[in-house]
């Protein structure tokens, strides 16, 4: 079990401890190092639970090239194009 050291808990259900925004700014690198360790934390205000403190979950990697050969970009795309230019800027007289 872990040492809580000098925490106030609101109450402690199973293996989560409920902590209070007030405590939880004040103790956060404690809150941490119980969850890297295991722990679940939640945070509450006014002893109403608002957040779970828990370990990050990555999410899978961004696969690139997925239009690959699938589109095809005109030679002239990066030129400007006078029709645009007049939405933008109206016409010049």
């Amino acid at each position: 079990m872990t040492n809580f050291g000098k925490i106030n808990l609101i109450y402690k259900v199973n293996l989560t401890m409920i902590i209070n925004v007030s405590e939880a700014k004040a103790k956060l690198s404690q809150l941490i190092d119980m969850v890297y360790h295991g722990e679940k934390v939640v945070i509450a205000k006014n002893n109403l639970p608002i957040a779970d403190l828990v370990i990050h979950q990555p999410t899978s990697t961004r696969k690139l090239g997925l239009l690959k050969g699938k589109i095809e970009i005109p030679n002239d795309f990066l030129e400007e194009d006078e029709i645009i230019n007049c939405m933008f800027y109206g016409k010049d007289e």
